[in-house]
């Protein structure tokens, strides 16, 4: 079956986008610990249209966490891409990392999304809460797959309820996406 191109949401209002997103499920990725739970994403819009992101994860009962920002990838179109940059190692910031994000999917009361990549490598489905039905998730992998992701590869991630308070004992190694990387 020949993958349809993929599109992306046009006039992503992106006032309503902004707040808070837990992860349901995700591609793994050498950036993340590997028994991460409770993953979640905090999104602020800056005054200058730049949007700041605030990514954090549990892992061994501690908070790590890493912020960057997002800016438009293409201005001058209404296209849902967006460039995410962050800089590493989070506590000596000196190498910017840069990865796309785009929405692929959005529900009209933006409640669910589904964001991924033009290389189709990175795939998130994100919800409001903590939990998505299985009826709606269903669709979001079928979304995904029907414009040509890996959808074996998803993984979903553990989310409690209630969610993990505000801030939590902080993982002072800093240090978990370097731990991912090298796999520890």
């Amino acid at each position: 079956m020949a993958k349809e191109e993929m599109q992306v949401v046009k006039g992503l209002d992106l006032e309503r986008y902004m707040g808070r997103w837990y992860e349901i499920a995700c591609f793994p990725s050498r950036d993340q610990p590997k028994d991460g739970v409770n993953t979640r994403a905090t999104y602020a819009l800056n005054d200058d249209g730049t949007v700041n992101v605030l990514n954090e994860t549990w892992s061994g009962g501690k908070r790590g966490y890493i912020q960057g920002s997002a800016y438009k990838a293409e201005p001058n179109t209404d296209e849902a891409k967006f460039k995410v940059k962050f800089f590493v190692p989070p506590f000596l910031p000196i190498i910017p990392v840069v990865g796309d994000y785009w929405v692929l999917y959005i529900d009209q009361d933006y409640q669910y999304a589904l964001i991924g990549q033009g290389s189709r490598k990175s795939l998130w489905i994100l919800c409001r809460n903590t939990h998505l039905d299985d009826e709606i998730y269903n669709e979001l992998v079928e979304k995904a797959k029907n414009v040509g992701y890996d959808v074996s590869k998803l993984h979903k991630t553990p989310q409690s309820d209630p969610p993990p308070e505000e801030e939590g004992p902080q993982d002072t190694k800093g240090i978990w996406w370097i731990k991912s990387i090298f796999g520890k």
